[in-house]
């Protein structure tokens, strides 16, 4: 039977390396650290951010601030310095917008006017002249400044009677029948009538029979029965009816 070997008490094991690690542990504690160099960089980032609303700091300077504002890119500098400038600015613009926008919708509203070369063609007998100057006197003096044609003042001289009548028709909008006792007993008067009804069959307000004063309703033109006539017999012997019908046609034009 082996013996067995008996174990050190605790109390006589070697104290010698306790003493060393106490010693060690002295001479680290003793020593004072080295004094590590912080830089400008180290030291900025490292610092907590600041808010807008902090004041500035003692140590900047006015130079570095200066520095900081000229680095702004020159809209941003032009937008923070000037905004109400900016905001009159925006304001004129749509001003200017707004102005061009309706100078656009009534250059487009009065595009179809200009498409013809007159607004309105008078049809006429020859006695009844000087009354239908009257009346073409009357529309052109007006503010609209209507253009008005008349056979004996603007047919191309040279030109055959029914080929200026058809242009004249083919050139202006609107169509007035001057119907007096001399229109009626006037075989060209009733020509001019039916090319006008024949031009435009179903445009209505475009042709504008004018019942002239002293004239019987009775003898209203049948082919003139299907549209409304102005009766002449007012003060102003129905010429500002007569405007107000062509003018009334040509804001429908597109």
């Amino acid at each position: 039977m082996a013996s067995s070997t008996p174990l050190p008490a605790s109390g006589s094991r070697s104290k010698k390396p306790l003493a060393k690690m106490a010693g060690w542990l002295r001479q680290v504690l003793s020593k004072k650290p080295k004094e590590v160099p912080v830089s400008q960089e180290t030291a900025s980032s490292d610092a907590p951010p600041r808010r807008s609303d902090d004041p500035p700091s003692p140590g900047l300077s006015s130079s570095a601030s200066a520095e900081s504002s000229a680095a702004l890119p020159p809209a941003l500098e032009s937008t923070s310095c000037s905004s109400t400038g900016g905001g009159a600015a925006s304001s004129s613009s749509d001003g200017g917008t707004a102005s061009s926008s309706s100078d656009g919708g009534a250059a487009s509203s009065s595009s179809g006017r200009w498409s013809r070369d007159y607004d309105v063609c008078v049809c006429h007998s020859e006695e009844d002249l000087a009354a239908v100057q009257e009346l073409v006197a009357y529309l052109e003096d007006s503010p609209a400044s209507l253009r008005c044609f008349l056979q004996l003042r603007d047919s191309a001289p040279g030109g055959a009677i029914v080929s200026e009548l058809c242009r004249a028709l083919d050139s202006s909008h609107c169509r007035v029948l001057f119907i007096t006792p001399g229109f009626l007993s006037d075989p060209w008067c009733r020509y001019q009538m039916l090319q006008a009804l024949s031009q435009a069959p179903g445009a209505e307000g475009r042709t504008i029979p004018l019942l002239v004063a002293g004239l019987a309703r009775a003898a209203y033109p049948a082919e003139l029965r299907f549209m409304y006539f102005v009766d002449g017999r007012g003060p102003d012997q129905g010429f500002r009816q007569v405007k107000e019908a062509i003018l009334r046609y040509l804001q429908h034009l597109s």
